[in-house]
């Protein structure tokens, strides 16, 4: 399994600890590589997966490759010639969960129906490449809570982007019109938990949206969907099939944050409601039969791959020559530069080099000097820094030397 990360705990960090900790108790061999170490990484060591830094370190090759960032899963497709591998895109918009081509990556997995759009729609994945396999939750973690009361006092509000300038203040007034004790829990108030299970344990009312949600509803608290970018519904028995399709996300977040709403939401608090709202959730999101799930796309993308004979390794060259290209144009977009502006650079470059020939030694080392400055020059350094890339253009040159 690839992650951009494994520096911090997040839905991606979470999605493969549990995944690769489903994997491990299926009898499976899973090792997790990311170019980054952290909180996450602890978690996989304490749960005996192995979690690489270096690909050159492993003394066998992965037999598959479960991809979830662009830059780690090519990395390591490139790194592993025989390898074949499937991406997981986790999110609507995020420029790391773009699904990169390449032939030996068979198929592509969404979160949910929201994502799926997104593959299919505006990346142009093949449909019949894609399959939606929701989210787990290690159901050993997050056991049911005690019964709900019939009147909710506790209320608890999850999330990396609470904060005084976002939606905080609002859970704060609903949650004061509703005679809640509000408690908090994110990066953004400086309050993160290696064990949020315990938290769910005593909450009531829980603010979330997506996994935090997901985890929320398996411990048996009632669950109002909330975030930053907006508010949405009590999550109700009647409703959680269709929220759940959409991963309790974005497309669920269609009203706006205000204490009004939000506390209209909690007036809807039904204990009994919640806890059948959380006997689907568990159903739904246990982690042996979504990892189940998984091993199936693995089996279905290992066997395209051995019907379609030896990789095609000018094809593959041809696609990592494209995946380069475009991850130029996110890095200068992603600063301001315009292609125009990088071929006037170049223009003039040309012009200087002429200059060059005739002028010495003091005169070379001045273009020297200009050229290191330049934005052509600070956009090679900046893409080569990029993690994965310098790794995957070693890999690359490997492959044709040994062609």
């Amino acid at each position: 399994m690839t992650c951009d990360t494994l520096a911090r705990r997040s839905g991606a960090q979470s999605y493969v600890r549990d995944v690769a900790v489903g994997l491990l108790r299926a009898g499976h061999e899973p090792i997790v590589y990311s170019p980054e170490r952290g909180l996450a990484a602890a978690d996989l060591g304490r749960a005996t997966i192995p979690v690489a830094t270096d690909l050159d370190a492993l003394g066998a090759p992965p037999d598959f490759v479960h991809g979830n960032h662009h830059a780690e899963v090519m990395t390591a497709l490139l790194r592993f010639p025989r390898a074949v591998g499937l991406h997981v895109c986790h999110a609507w918009s995020a420029w790391e969960a773009h699904p990169p081509r390449f032939p030996r990556l068979r198929r592509y997995v969404a979160v949910d129906e929201t994502v799926r759009d997104r593959l299919v729609s505006e990346e142009g994945i093949p449909p019949e490449r894609v399959r939606v396999v929701l989210n787990p939750v290690d159901l050993r973690r997050f056991p049911p809570r005690a019964p709900l009361p019939p009147r909710p006092t506790e209320a608890l509000l999850l999330s990396n982007y609470a904060g005084e300038t976002t939606h905080l203040p609002a859970v704060r007034e609903a949650c004061a019109r509703t005679g809640l004790r509000l408690t908090v829990v994110g990066a953004g108030v400086g309050r993160v938990e290696e064990r949020p299970e315990e938290l769910l344990a005593g909450a009531h009312v829980v603010f979330a949206k997506a996994r935090s949600a997901l985890e929320a509803l398996v411990s048996g608290a009632a669950v109002v969907l909330c975030d930053a970018t907006g508010s949405g519904p009590m999550v109700t028995a009647r409703e959680f099939a269709a929220l759940r399709a959409r991963n309790l996300g974005i497309r669920t977040l269609d009203r706006p944050v205000s204490p009004e709403v939000l506390a209209g939401e909690v007036g809807r608090y039904d204990a009994a409601d919640a806890a059948e709202a959380s006997r689907l959730a568990r159903e739904s999101a246990d982690l042996a039969s979504i990892v189940g799930s998984l091993v199936a796309v693995y089996e279905e993308a290992l066997a395209e791959d051995a019907a379609a004979g030896p990789p095609d390794r000018e094809a593959e060259e041809r696609a990592a020559a494209s995946y380069l290209r475009w991850l130029d144009r996110m890095h200068l977009q992603a600063r301001g530069w315009t292609t125009a502006a990088v071929d006037a650079e170049r223009r003039a470059a040309g012009a200087r080099i002429a200059a060059i020939e005739s002028g010495g030694l003091a005169a070379a080392n001045e273009e020297l000097r200009w050229m290191r400055a330049s934005a052509t020059w600070r956009l090679r350094r900046l893409v080569l820094e990029a993690p994965g890339v310098a790794a995957a253009w070693r890999a690359l040159r490997r492959g044709r030397g040994r062609g």
